[in-house]
């Protein structure tokens, strides 16, 4: 090859060179570009702190109609379905049987009543003559024991007329409690027996109702806690605010309160029933329904509520968020959460007012990195 060609060539190669040294020399000079993250500054709130529960509801009082005395039934005067009053007449057993024997009774007793007298004045008069010596003892005495005798037939008299008084009443099948009735199990001509197993109907208050939720004891004795531990609005832990969530989700117009948990745990499944009470005045509620009881447990005024798109898990399940200090580098904090308030998580330890939460740019960043800040809005999702 010709010198001159060589040399041109060699000078080609160097000038090549250099461009690229100057090109990757440039890129390696460029500054990195600080990412941006889109942050929440926390503050203290007023959190109303809730409890939600499953329950079923059971009535007030329930009351199952028995009849007390044997006979056919005559006749049944309530509506299936229908409201009741507390003495209203629900059946009537023939009560022919039993007049008959109040008549009777009656008058064995007034048989009684009629012989006490002659048997006292007897008794009186022997008395007076065995002092003068006019009538033995015996005499005395066999007068004696027939006005005790009479005395007694009459008060045997009077309780066996009681007795068929109460059979008689007993006809007359009436509600022990003021209620709904349900259906009838008999109708007319059918043979009622004393106190026999089932029940010829059944009454159930429904004004105001019961709904029972079973919890573990360990859930109970932590709402307990916290009910003692917080303010609670209208009074005592043991009257709690309640509301109601129906079973298609629909709000229960009416509160109710807390009553009471049963005093003994269930050893098969270490569960206890916490029983609320509710009015039911348009018996909207009804025995057996399925419903979502909210326990107001009480207010946390200086709560610390975190976003919960800003709260993350670790692989071992702890919670983490993101927070910006003071020279704009990127903390890591594991959080200790009590629970869902809304969409936010009520933070108990790991965060606190006027940290600087982040919520956007999670995928960008690492602990020590510094970022650039951006209020968040909605608008920024």
């Amino acid at each position: 090859m010709p010198r001159s060609i060589r040399n041109h060539a060699v000078l080609l190669s160097c000038a090549a060179l250099a461009g690229f040294l100057a090109t990757g020399c440039s890129k390696e000079a460029r500054p990195a570009a600080t990412p941006e993250v889109a942050v929440v500054t926390l503050a203290p709130e007023r959190a109303v702190l809730t409890t939600e529960l499953p329950g079923r509801v059971s009535a007030l009082l329930v009351a199952e109609v028995h009849p007390q005395v044997n006979g056919i039934i005559q006749k049944q005067v309530f509506t299936e379905g229908g409201l009741v009053k507390a003495g209203d007449l629900l059946y009537q057993i023939d009560p022919g049987p039993y007049q008959a024997a109040l008549d009777t009774a009656s008058a064995a007793l007034a048989r009684a009543e009629a012989n006490l007298p002659a048997a006292r004045k007897r008794a009186e008069r022997f008395k007076d003559l065995v002092a003068s010596n006019a009538v033995g003892h015996q005499d005395y005495e066999d007068a004696a024991a027939a006005h005790k005798q009479a005395e007694a037939e009459v008060l045997a008299g009077k309780a066996a007329v009681e007795a068929a008084r109460i059979n008689l009443r007993y006809t007359r099948i009436t509600a022990p409690i003021s209620g709904r009735a349900g259906k009838s199990a008999v109708t007319a001509g059918a043979l009622a027996t004393a106190y026999q197993g089932p029940a010829f109907t059944t009454i159930q208050q429904l004004d105001q109702v019961f709904v029972d939720s079973p919890q573990s004891s360990a859930t109970l004795m932590a709402m307990r806690r916290n009910l003692e531990t917080r303010r609670i609005k209208g009074g005592s832990s043991e009257q709690a605010k309640v509301k109601l969530l129906l079973e298609d989700g629909t709000p229960y117009p009416k509160p109710g309160v807390l009553k009471f948990s049963d005093a003994t745990v269930d050893p098969s499944t270490g569960s206890q029933v916490l029983r609320m009470v509710f009015p039911n005045p348009g018996q909207v509620l009804l025995p057996g329904m399925y419903v979502r009881a909210i326990v107001e447990e009480g207010v946390a005024e200086q709560a610390i509520l975190a976003p919960q798109q800003g709260v993350t898990r670790d692989p071992k399940g702890n919670a983490i968020a993101m927070v910006v200090d003071a020279a704009g580098k990127v903390q890591q904090r594991t959080l200790k959460v009590d629970r869902a308030v809304g969409a936010k998580w009520l933070v108990l330890e790991g965060l606190g007012a006027g940290d600087r939460l982040v919520l956007e740019g999670l995928q960008k960043i690492r602990p020590g990195m510094a970022v650039k800040v951006v209020p968040f809005t909605a608008a920024s999702k």
